[in-house]
């Protein structure tokens, strides 16, 4: 890939493209032609969307291969070595990434006749994220994309799983809409990003000595009712807990949900976990945040918050982005404001992993309950318990709680809904012996097992049952993820040609970035397309699935804060 143009392979029917093609090239083939562009990765893509070059769909060969075997790594080396039954290519320096990050000088710019090694293992250099010189070097790294996808599909067919290639396709389109979240970014009124900052944490400073300033004026929100002449800091779990004993309140941590428990025991503990929050947004969300992260927008005086984004993570298959884009506090979210002229329009799935759940196990009594638009009451009917012991127990289930809070409920699942908790029973069983787990979707889930000589019984045990917790909510989280996926290419496809654009895909929430005029219309397009995502998912090979139902909160607001979470 060059700066000026692409070298591209491309699949219509039974028809092979490769030749050395410009942008525009590639975006009028892309219109009239409407092939299946075949690329390494994501990286490709961001190449073409730098360039304002949005491909329709394609075969990602990163995305197809994380399929397959599980985990993060995905860089050309790994996806040709594991077509070909040669041993992985030793681990990346610096973590993941999807391309080589270091290469041997001797690897930097290869033969173009010469690819491979004399083993067939592929070359180090041989990316397309790396500028080579010459067309010839262009032309092999597209004829060998190519011949990894024809060897990718070969294994899907082979597979025996008659979802696989549908998940291979739309896992493929996430990383089409990961390089334009990237590029795009999401809106944010800076103004109000600065004002709001210094209303919660100080005016930005203008020194260390301003820095440490704002930081003691935060301490002293809960060292004023410390005992005088003691200190504590407050970053460290063991003083806090010391404090805490001072003021007679003793509790084996610190933890959020512990403390929150304890708000009316004394002053000092409300003030503590406001302190935490402010503390986070200082260090996590403060002014260095949106220096790094912010830039300017598409128009004079707009704004964009920047990040990488991924399709998948390396566990059950969840979207990922930096700069904070999944964990932004909700106070954060008020700055978060479309352009003038523009509404943000965010739809959010209700209840997904229990519907989910229904589904892919396909109980019918499960499935029965989903007509309603709040699952948690049908279900606290059957149970006769009260609504929240029938979310807890059903949470529980899902990801392995089985004491505690809603622990009679949840044995009465068993009998209710036997044939969904039996899905996540053998899912747990077979996690915890290191059996890996596949999703709906074909996904593989590896499970790690440690060799028995090296821990204890007791610790081996324990172990087990995070793995079985694990595997058990892997299985709908995965599923889960699958339709999200599915629903949001689906929304981009039906978006195109429009100046409507996905901003924001937070695990069950799409946030649409649309001229005013097109909300109502974008609105329509994101009931329509999570119709069509169900019935994509489950039609072929789960029928009784599409009698659940999937229900869609939508809002037509200006902030991220004005809609409901």
């Amino acid at each position: 890939m060059w700066s000026d143009g692409a070298m591209v392979a491309a699949r219509r029917e039974h028809e092979t493209v490769v030749e050395p093609l410009g942008f525009d090239d590639v975006r009028r083939l892309d219109s009239e032609v409407g092939p299946r562009w075949v690329t390494w990765s994501q990286h490709t893509v961001r190449h073409l969307v730098a360039a304002e070059v949005r491909l329709t769909r394609c075969w990602d060969l990163a995305a197809v291969h994380r399929l397959a075997v599980g985990g993060h790594r995905a860089e050309p080396q790994a996806v040709w070595a594991r077509l070909h039954g040669l041993p992985p290519p030793a681990p990346i320096a610096g973590g993941r990434s999807d391309m080589p990050d270091l290469f041997h000088e001797h690897d930097r710019f290869p033969d173009p006749d010469q690819p491979l090694h004399g083993d067939g293992a592929l070359h180090a250099g041989w990316s397309d994220d790396t500028p080579q010189p010459g067309a010839a070097h262009g032309e092999a790294w597209a004829r060998l994309a190519l011949a990894a996808a024809d060897l990718q599909q070969r294994w899907i067919a082979e597979s025996g799983s008659a979802r696989l290639d549908t998940t291979a396709r739309s896992e493929s389109a996430i990383e089409l809409l990961c390089a334009e979240l990237r590029r795009d970014g999401l809106p944010i009124d800076l103004t109000a990003a600065e004002q709001l900052l210094s209303n919660l944490i100080g005016p930005r400073p203008a020194s260390e000595f301003d820095l440490a300033a704002a930081r003691a004026a935060r301490d002293q929100l809960v060292l004023r009712h410390a005992p005088n002449g003691s200190a504590f800091d407050l970053r460290s779990p063991g003083q806090v807990r010391s404090l805490l004993r001072r003021v007679g309140i003793e509790v084996p941590d610190t933890r959020a949900w512990r403390l929150e428990r304890l708000v009316d025991a004394h002053p000092l503990i409300p003030d503590l976990l406001r302190w935490r929050k402010l503390e986070r947004i200082a260090t996590t969300y403060g002014y260095g945040w949106l220096d790094q992260y912010v830039a300017e927008g598409p128009t004079a005086g707009t704004h964009r918050l920047r990040g990488d984004w991924d399709g998948a993570d390396g566990a059950a298959g969840r979207m990922t982005a930096t700069a904070g884009l999944h964990n932004l506090p909700r106070e954060l979210r008020s700055f978060i404001a479309a352009d003038p002229g523009h509404r943000f329009v965010r739809a959010d799935l209700g209840q997904i992993e229990p519907r989910v759940l229904a589904a892919i196990s396909g109980d019918p009594s499960l499935i029965a309950a989903c007509s309603e638009a709040d699952l948690y009451l049908p279900v606290a009917r059957r149970l006769a318990v009260d609504r929240p012991a029938a979310k807890v127990a059903m949470l529980g289930a899902m990801y392995g709680q089985t004491t505690g809070l809603g622990a009679a409920a949840l044995r009465g699942l068993r009998s209710s809904y036997p044939v969904a908790m039996a899905f996540l029973d053998q899912a747990d069983a077979a996690a915890q012996v290191g059996t890996d787990l596949f999703t709906f979707g074909g996904r593989r889930v590896p499970m790690w097992r440690a060799p028995a000589t090296e821990f204890a019984e007791s610790d081996l045990r324990r172990q087990a049952a995070a793995r079985g917790r694990y595997g058990r909510n892997a299985m709908v989280q995965g599923a889960a993820a699958e339709l999200f996926k599915t629903w949001a290419v689906t929304v981009r496809a039906r978006l195109a040609g429009t100046e409507s654009q996905i901003v924001l895909c937070l695990h069950d929430e799409l946030l649409i970035h649309a001229p005013t005029a097109e909300t109502d219309r974008v609105a329509a397009i994101l009931s329509g397309a999570l119709a069509e995502a169900a019935h994509r998912t489950y039609a072929p090979t789960a029928p009784a699935a599409l009698a659940v139902r999937f229900p869609i909160d939508l809002a037509i607001v200006g902030s991220w804060a004005e809609a409901k979470s």
